[in-house]
C-alpha cells in the first residue's frame, strides 16, 4: 500500500481536525506508519496537537510546536514537517487551517508536496458561515487553492448541528456538496457522522459512504469540566 500525503483543509467549524485525527487512527490500524502534522495556525480551540500524548502511546507521531510553545496560540510551523513530507516511508496527514491565511503555510512546502504527490480534501459543513451553499463553497475552494498554490482533489461532507443533527440535516448537506461536485468536477464520496449519531444518520445516504468518527477534540472549558468530574 502506497504511503500517501493527505492534506485536510476546511473552514472554522467544518470538523476538519476531527477528520484528520480520524484518518490518522484509521490508517494506523491498517498497519501504516502515520505522521499527523498540525499546521493549523488559525483555530486556537480544535487542533490536532491536543492528541499528541494519546497518539504517542499508540505509535502515531504528531508534529506540532513543542516545549514552551506547546499550547501557544501562535502561527508556528514545526521544521520537522518538511522532513515528513519528503519521507516516502511515512503516511503523512497535514491538518491545515481553513482560511487563506492558514493555507499560505502550505506555500513554503509546495515544491516538496508536488514532487511527492498528494490528495487535498476539503471538509465542508454547510451549516457554518461561508459554506452554506454551492456558490460560497466554490468561492472558498478557489481562495484556498490560490493561497496554498495547490489544488483540492476531493470533497468531504460533514454537515451537522452537533446534538441537533438528524438525517434531514445531513441529507441537505450532501445535496449541496453534490451540487458543488457537479459544478467543479471534484469527486465526492464520503460524509461524516459521530458514532453517537450512528442510528440517526444511516449509511449510504444519497449513494454516498458514511464515515463514523469519535468526538475527540474539546473546547478548553469542556476539558476543565471533564477534569473536575
Amino acid at each position: 500500500m502506497k504511503n500517501e500525503l493527505i492534506i485536510i483543509i476546511g473552514a472554522y467549524g467544518s470538523g476538519k481536525s476531527e477528520y484528520a485525527i480520524h484518518s490518522a487512527r484509521s490508517l494506523h490500524r491498517e498497519g501504516l506508519d502515520v505522521v499527523l502534522a498540525d499546521m493549523d495556525v488559525v483555530n486556537p480551540y480544535f487542533r490536532s496537537r491536543d492528541v499528541r500524548e494519546d497518539f504517542a502511546r499508540h505509535g502515531i507521531d504528531v508534529i506540532a510546536p513543542e516545549g514552551e510553545f506547546k499550547h501557544a496560540d501562535l502561527p508556528m510551523i514545526s521544521p520537522r514537517i518538511k522532513g515528513a513530507i519528503e519521507n516516502p516511508a511515512k503516511t503523512v496527514i497535514l491538518d491545515v487551517g481553513g482560511d487563506p491565511a492558514g493555507c499560505r503555510t502550505l506555500g513554503r512546502f509546495v515544491e516538496q508536496i508536488e514532487q511527492r504527490g498528494y490528495r487535498m480534501l476539503l471538509v465542508v459543513n454547510t451549516r457554518r458561515p461561508f459554506t452554506s451553499n454551492a456558490e460560497e463553497i466554490i468561492k472558498m475552494q478557489e481562495s484556498l487553492e490560490y493561497a496554498s498554490r495547490l489544488h483540492i482533489t476531493e470533497l468531504v461532507c460533514n454537515t451537522n448541528l452537533m446534538d441537533s443533527t438528524d438525517e434531514s440535516i445531513v441529507r441537505e448537506g450532501i445535496g449541496i456538496v453534490e451540487e458543488v461536485s457537479r459544478k467543479t468536477g471534484l469527486p465526492f464520496h464520503h460524509y461524516l457522522a459521530l458514532e453517537s449519531f450512528e442510528y440517526l444518520v444511516p449509511d449510504h445516504l444519497m449513494g454516498k459512504q458514511r464515515l463514523l468518527m469519535t468526538y475527540t477534540l474539546r473546547k478548553p472549558w469542556e476539558r476543565l469540566i471533564t477534569k473536575g468530574t
